[in-house]
């Protein structure tokens, strides 16, 4: 009956795009003939005011319709440009995460039981919500005089997602099956990515050790930290954190009218993330203004670690490797280290894939920082990594993303801010400390470590190994058999899947006859 519910549920999304014009909206160019047909079938069946609409408003009140989880998958997809190509990808980063409040007497219940206490013995007040997003809503609030900040999850929101995730991995599967050329992008993967990382955003628990592991990273760094967590009040569905009294980095006049100097919070903000991903591979993922306020001692303090990124050690010093690589224009390492760190297939040829990567690196020497777009720089890479094969590197497109999105607050500071120039002494260090002598010194270290592990290990791994061998010689003098039970449960499943895809089938296929009926 789930996937039953999974087919309603995915009708009533394309029934929704179509009639917000979103369906006709899709590109055609390189497309398979049927997205053509598609969109001629789907256009007159678009409300008229869509029509004359943006694609980015399109699809805003396409995802406001849907609900809050939707919103929430919009802005997952909208850190994929490799899923769903750099145009869309931007539109869908537009999307706003502003929900209507729910009671402020719901928000009291469940933070008393989230935390088995009274509002009245947690706080001294507890005031109305300021902000409400598609996971949770703010409310400002007080502890012994001290002003805080209490996120509460939106009730239900983790029911709601749950169903909504099934639809999302029917259409992946679907998609796997039905077009191959998309195979190579991972579509289920990319769903799992999905349900994995709001899951972890919807325990408010992980988003305060977020808080606190960054805060002890950034301890000692010029100009960047984040709120204090208050872990006596936080819980699963609650956190509560130091209120943070600053001004939006986004709101250029009052920066200026505070005496804070732009060009200096531009070059602090794009090096302070190359710091927290190459020095400690655990970054802050979601990097809009919105996020980002500056106190008036002019440090930058970022909030709503909801979504956070890690990368380890092998994918930092490729991803420094890289970025050095572009900045001094050694197009041939880029290329090596993409074949070293087997993203890109052996058989293709360094040669060949050094040429496309200078393609790509070119445009963004000799030109004014004004007019270098990382949004096309990446188009260019996502077109090259379909030509060689790359794999989608999850980790390292979110990475991307956050790149783009701080780079673009940078440049609202500074117009003229050069991110490439703005990064090589930070990149530059980390080269040095890190892939000279001090790599081999690590190395080494690390080598030791793991003989250390595997000796303690070997009794365990013989004795397995014993016993497999042992299996292998029973199956291969009497040959694979399963158990009555199994046999029979899997018949039970197959036949259990052949009639519930049947019954779905015709389920959607009166449903589109009702539409259709209505309609007319």
């Amino acid at each position: 009956m789930s996937t039953i519910g999974a087919y309603f549920r995915l009708v009533r999304v394309g029934w929704v795009l179509v009639r917000e014009g979103v369906v006709s909206a899709l590109p055609t160019q390189d497309m398979p003939p049927s997205i053509g047909l598609l969109k001629s079938l789907a256009e007159p069946f678009a409300r008229i005011r869509a029509k004359r609409q943006a694609r980015s408003t399109r699809l805003s009140r396409a995802v406001d319709r849907l609900g809050p989880s939707y919103v929430k998958i919009g802005q997952f997809l909208a850190t994929r440009p490799d899923v769903v190509g750099v145009d869309w990808a931007l539109d869908l980063s537009m999307l706003q995460d502003r929900m209507s409040f729910f009671p402020t007497d719901t928000a009291k219940t469940a933070v008393e039981l989230s935390l088995g206490r009274t509002i009245a013995d947690l706080y001294s007040e507890f005031g109305e919500p300021i902000a409400a997003a598609s996971i949770a809503q703010v409310h400002p609030a007080y502890v012994d005089g001290r002003k805080v900040a209490v996120k509460v999850v939106r009730p239900g929101v983790r029911q709601r997602f749950a169903h909504d995730i099934e639809s999302m991995y029917l259409l992946a599967r679907m998609q796997e099956r039905f077009m191959p050329s998309s195979r190579r992008l991972r579509p289920v993967e990319v769903t799992r990515t999905l349900e994995q990382t709001t899951k972890v955003e919807m325990d408010l628990r992980l988003e305060a050790a977020a808080l606190s592991e960054i805060a002890e990273n950034t301890k000692n760094d010029p100009g960047f930290r984040v709120p204090i967590v208050d872990w006596e009040r936080t819980g699963r569905d609650v956190i509560t954190m130091e209120w943070i009294d600053g001004i939006k980095l986004s709101d250029m006049e009052a920066l200026r009218a505070a005496g804070h100097d732009l060009d200096r919070l531009a070059e602090t903000l794009i090096q302070s993330f190359l710091r927290h991903t190459l020095r400690d591979g655990f970054f802050h993922a979601d990097m809009h203004p919105g996020n980002l306020f500056v106190d008036a001692a002019g440090t930058i303090v970022a909030v709503d670690m909801g979504i956070v990124g890690r990368l380890g050690k092998k994918e930092r010093r490729f991803l420094a490797e890289i970025l050095y690589g572009f900045i001094i224009r050694d197009y041939r390492r880029v290329a090596e280290v993409h074949f070293e760190a087997g993203y890109v297939p052996a058989h293709h040829d360094v040669a060949s894939f050094a040429q496309a990567i200078r393609a790509i690196g070119e445009p963004i020497h000799g030109q004014p920082a004004e007019t270098i777009s990382m949004a096309r720089l990446l188009a260019l890479l996502f077109e090259v990594t379909d030509l060689f094969e790359m794999q989608t590197r999850p980790e390292l497109i979110l990475l991307q993303k956050t790149m783009v999105v701080v780079e673009g607050v940078s440049r609202m500071l500074n117009p003229r801010f050069n991110m490439w120039k703005a990064a090589e002494p930070v990149v530059g260090d980390w080269i040095r400390d890190n892939l000279g002598p001090k790599r081999i010194a690590t190395d080494l270290k690390d080598g030791v470590k793991a003989a250390v592990k595997l000796a303690e290990a070997l009794p365990e791994i013989a004795a397995k190994t014993e016993k497999l061998h042992h299996e292998v010689v029973h199956m291969s003098e009497h040959g694979l058999r399963f158990d009555p039970q199994t046999a029979e449960a899997i018949g039970r499943s197959e036949a259990r899947h052949t009639r519930s895809g049947r019954i779905a089938l015709w389920i959607i296929a009166l449903s589109l006859v009702y539409l259709a009926v209505a309609i007319t």
